[in-house]
């Protein structure tokens, strides 16, 4: 039998399979391991929790960079102001929350209205932070993203105004909820998952229709090519600026929620390197789909939970994930994502790409890396 007719026998058993299996039962089968997960171990709740918050402040840090162009070195602010807004709100006002609502509910109310306020905080940061970060262009929008972001990391702990606690941090406790004689913890590691599950598949569904409203259409516009984009009559500046404050709140409520799961507000969250996580899990998973930054992060996230098994490989975490980044960047532009659909191509056959999960509307997964062939689609690129 020929090489060529095994290939072909190849396509058609993956072409069948995947005709099995639709979207919707893709779904359907991501929902039932989310479910089955709150039963396992108590550790691998915490993992997949810290998962998925990890993926949504990338899912966030990458609608400015892989929507607009736009490399910031600075969302560890909005991480951690999201953090911090929770944080204050539980120390100074609980008490205040237990007599207005009764001591019953009041921890439930009163993490909801601190994630409420970190994400009114983080807005209120956001807006002139971003108007004047996207003046700049390229490497000058970095660095100032960067400056802006260790200026807060310095305020933090400093704590001019007495709010932060400096260096310390600000210790998150989240209570327990007692409503009809049934009680529970907020942060137990089952009702946190539970939490975190409806709050990120929230944010990550608004993030989806954002970047299939008009309003995305023009961003990935601007993505490709902002001269033309301004030649056409759009407010390049101005679509940057509203991507680069949507894009903080979404990290801000994952810092929100990082707050809850670490039980602690620190001044680390502020740092430049924690807003290298974002870029590093974007970079992996790859920053034109969609999907990239949830499935780059799943990847850092549990590869570095597999190094830390081994304490001898422990103490080089860095190095592996900086040989792994300088792979991907010099040989494999598209990511995790981009590698994932160019062997469903190679299974299922070329008719296969440029569907609903194609990087291009009839652009194949076999296009040159960093060419318009890795960029996604305007019908939600490969969700």
């Amino acid at each position: 039998m020929s090489a060529t007719d095994t290939g072909g026998r190849v396509r058609k058993f993956g072409s069948a399979v995947a005709d099995g299996w639709t979207r919707e039962r893709f779904g359907l089968l991501g929902a039932l391991g989310l479910v089955l997960l709150a039963f396992g171990p108590s550790f691998q709740i915490y993992l997949f929790t810290d998962f998925l918050v990890v993926a949504l402040f990338a899912l966030g840090f990458n609608l400015l960079y892989g929507y607009t162009g736009l490399l910031s070195f600075g969302h560890g602010l909005f991480y951690a102001g999201g953090a911090y807004g929770l944080a204050i709100v539980l120390r100074d006002l609980g008490p205040v929350f237990a007599d207005v609502v009764g001591s019953g509910v009041a921890p439930l109310v009163t993490f909801v209205v601190g994630g409420l306020v970190g994400l009114a905080l983080v807005v209120a940061v956001a807006v002139p932070v971003g108007w004047l970060s996207v003046r700049l262009e390229e490497i000058y929008f970095a660095l100032i993203t960067l400056a802006f972001g260790m200026i807060g990391y310095s305020l933090i702990i400093q704590d001019p105004a007495g709010l932060t606690n400096g260096t310390d941090g600000i210790i998150v406790l989240l209570g327990s909820v007692d409503v009809g004689g049934e009680s529970f913890r907020i942060g137990a590691r089952q009702t946190y998952y539970a939490l975190t599950v409806v709050v990120v598949l929230a944010a990550i569904y608004g993030v989806w229709r954002v970047v299939n409203s008009p309003f995305g259409t023009v961003c990935k516009a601007i993505r490709e090519s902002p001269d033309r984009a301004a030649a056409l009559g759009i407010d390049v500046r101005h679509h940057r600026w509203m991507t680069f404050i949507i894009s903080a709140a979404i990290v801000g409520i994952a810092g929100v929620l990082r707050a809850g799961l670490a039980s602690v507000a620190s001044p680390g969250l502020t740092h430049w390197s924690t807003s290298a996580v974002a870029v590093i899990a974007t970079v992996i998973g790859g920053a034109t789909y969609f999907s990239g930054p949830i499935v780059g992060a799943f990847i850092f996230l549990y590869i570095r939970w597999g190094i830390s098994r081994f304490p001898t490989l422990d103490a080089y975490w860095e190095l592996f994930f900086g040989a792994l980044l300088i792979g991907v960047v010099l040989y494999f532009k598209a990511g995790a994502v981009g590698g994932l659909l160019l062997l469903r191509d190679r299974l299922f056959g070329e008719g296969r790409a440029g569907g609903d999960d194609g990087p291009t509307q009839g652009g194949g997964g076999a296009a040159e890396p960093g060419s318009s062939g890795d960029r996604a689609d305007d019908r939600g690129d490969d969700s």
